[in-house]
C-alpha cells in the first residue's frame, strides 16, 4: 500500500487523548463530593452552562483536550516554570472536569475553567509534596499561583516557549523527541516508546530523566534570543513536524480531530517564519506542511474510508495551499546555502505531488532524484524506505522490492509491511503480500488503515502466519 506520498516519519504513530480523556473515572479514584474543602474553580463560568448528560460531558472534554489541552499546559508551564507540576495539575483538573460537568453541565468558556482548576490543583500538590520542591522554587510558584486567576492569554508565545523547551540542546535528540511526542503531541508513553521502537519502560525512564534535567538545570521556559536561535532550528522544525505528522497521518480518532493537530502544526510553522524570517528549514517546513495538508479534502471519501493518492479527486485539493507552500518551497530551495535544508527537500517532493494536474503527470523520476538528495542528508531507514516506493513508481518496482527488503529496524513500522505488501502484490506474489499485510495489521489501531489493508490484500489460504484475522 504503497501512499505514493512522504510519510510524515514517526507521526505515523496512532494517537489518543493527550489528557487520556476517554478514560472514565470511577467515583472512588475523584471522590464522590469532588476535591473537598475546594469551591468550584469559576461557578460564575458555569451560569450559563448548558444541561449536558454524562456522554455529552465525557466527549466535550475529550474534544477541549485534544484541541485545548496542550495549550493549558503551556501557560501553567510559563506561569509555574515547572513542566512536570503543569503536567500533573492539568491531569488532575481533566480528572475533576468529568464529575463537574457531567453534574453542571459542560462551562461557557472550558479552557478558563481548566485553567482555573489546574492552577488550584498545583497549589494542593505543592502542598501535599513538600518534599518535593525545594522551599526557593516553592516560593516561586506559589507567588505565581497568587496571581489573579486570569484565562490563558499569549497562547501563541506559550506554544511555542514549550517547544524549545522541549528541543533544549542540554537534552539528547532522543529525549527531545521522545518529550515532545509526549507533551505536545499527546502520546502515551506506551505510544511513544512504540513509535521510537523502544520498550515502554525505557521510555518512561527516558521521559523522567528527560523531567527531571529540566527542572534541576533550571532550563528556563523561553523563547531563546536571536543569537540562539540558529543552533535550536533543527529541533524545533523536527517537533512541529511531529504535530504535524500525527494530526497528518494518524486516523484512530477521526480525520477531523487529528486535523486540529495539524491545524495547530500550521499555525506554529507561520510563528516561526516571523521569529525566523528566511530560513530555509522554516520556509521549508511550512511549505511541506501546507502542500500535504492542502489534499485533507481528498484523502477520506464520504465512509471514512482512505483514498489513495493516485485515486484522489485533485479538485478537492485546496489549490490556496498549494500556491503558498509552492511559493515557500521555492524560497526555501533559494535561500538554502550549498545543500538545501532538509525540510526544503521534503517541500520539493511535496511541490511535485501538487502540481500534477493528474497523477500520469506526475513527476517520478523528479521526486526520486530528490529523495536521493534527502537521503544524504537525512540516511534514516523512513527516507529510504520512501525512496523505494518512489523508485517503484518511476517503473522499477523489483528493483525497490529488493532495497525494501534490505532495510533494517523497520520490523515495527506500519508503512514499512504495507509498503511490501503492495510491492509484493505487484510481483504477482499474493500470499506473501497477504503475509506482509497481516503484520502491517497489527502495528496499527487505525480502522480506515485495516479496511484498506483488508481490501487490497485479501486472505490467501495457508499465508496466515499470525493470530490477526484478516
Amino acid at each position: 500500500m504503497t501512499t505514493g506520498e512522504t510519510t510524515p516519519g514517526v507521526g505515523s504513530v496512532m494517537s489518543s487523548a493527550p489528557l487520556r480523556p476517554d478514560a472514565r473515572v470511577s467515583s472512588d479514584v475523584v471522590g464522590s463530593g469532588g476535591i473537598p474543602g475546594e469551591p468550584m474553580p469559576t461557578d460564575a463560568m458555569a451560569a450559563d452552562a448548558m444541561p449536558a448528560d454524562a456522554m455529552q460531558a465525557d466527549l466535550a472534554l475529550a474534544e477541549f483536550l485534544r484541541s485545548e489541552g496542550r495549550r493549558v499546559v503551556a501557560t501553567l508551564t510559563r506561569q509555574l516554570g515547572d513542566l512536570t507540576l503543569a503536567e500533573d495539575a492539568v491531569q488532575d483538573a481533566s480528572l475533576r472536569a468529568l464529575q463537574a460537568w457531567t453534574r453542571d453541565g459542560v462551562p461557557e468558556n472550558p479552557r478558563a475553567w481548566l485553567f482555573v482548576s489546574a492552577k488550584r490543583r498545583a497549589i494542593d500538590i505543592l502542598r501535599r509534596e513538600k518534599t518535593r520542591f525545594d522551599k526557593e522554587r516553592q516560593a516561586t510558584i506559589m507567588t505565581a499561583l497568587a496571581a489573579p486567576d486570569d484565562a490563558p492569554h499569549d497562547l501563541e508565545d506559550d506554544q511555542l516557549r514549550l517547544i524549545f523547551t522541549c528541543c533544549h540542546p542540554a537534552l539528547s535528540t532522543e529525549a527531545q523527541v521522545a518529550l515532545s511526542l509526549r507533551v505536545l503531541c499527546g502520546l502515551t508513553v506506551a505510544e511513544v516508546a512504540r513509535s521510537l521502537l523502544v520498550s515502554e519502560q525505557t521510555m518512561a525512564k527516558r521521559l523522567t530523566r528527560a523531567r527531571t534535567k529540566i527542572a534541576k538545570a533550571r532550563i528556563p521556559y523561553v523563547v531563546p534570543g536571536p543569537d540562539e536561535l540558529p543552533d535550536r532550528v533543527n529541533g524545533v522544525t523536527t517537533t512541529v513536524y511531529l504535530l504535524f505528522g500525527e494530526g497528518y497521518a494518524s486516523l484512530s480518532d477521526g480525520p477531523a480531530l487529528r486535523s486540529a493537530l495539524a491545524d495547530e502544526a500550521i499555525r506554529l510553522g507561520r510563528l516561526l517564519t516571523v521569529l525566523l524570517p528566511g530560513s530555509p528549514a522554516v520556509e521549508g517546513l511550512l511549505a511541506t506542511m501546507l502542500l500535504q495538508h492542502s489534499r485533507l479534502p481528498a484523502r477520506f471519501d464520504a465512509n471514512g474510508d482512505v483514498v489513495l493518492l493516485a485515486d484522489q479527486d485533485r479538485a478537492l485539493w485546496n489549490s490556496a495551499l498549494i500556491n503558498e507552500g509552492v511559493a515557500l518551497a521555492a524560497a526555501a530551495i533559494t535561500h538554502s546555502p550549498r545543500q538545501p535544508a532538509r525540510f526544503a527537500v521534503t517541500a520539493a517532493i511535496a511541490g511535485c505531488h501538487a502540481l500534477a494536474a493528474d497523477p500520469s503527470e506526475t513527476d517520478w523520476l523528479a521526486i526520486l532524484s530528490w529523495y536521493d538528495v534527502l537521503a544524504t542528508i537525512d540516511p534514516n531507514p523512513v527516507v529510504k524506505l520512501n525512496r523505494a516506493a518512489a523508485l517503484a513508481e518511476s517503473g522499477f518496482p523489483a528493483e525497490a522490492l529488493a532495497e525494501v527488503d534490505a532495510l533494517a529496524g523497520l520490523d515495527s513500522y506500519f508503512w514499512f509491511h504495507a509498503t511490501r505488501a503492495e510491492l509484493l502484490a505487484r510481483q504477482g506474489a499474493a500470499a506473501e503480500a497477504s503475509v506482509a499485510a497481516q503484520r502491517a495489521l497489527q502495528l496499527t489501531d487505525s480502522e480506515p488503515q485495516r479496511r484498506l489493508l483488508r481490501l487490497r490484500y485479501p486472505p490467501v489460504p495457508g499465508a496466515t502466519s499470525s493470530g490477526v484475522p484478516l
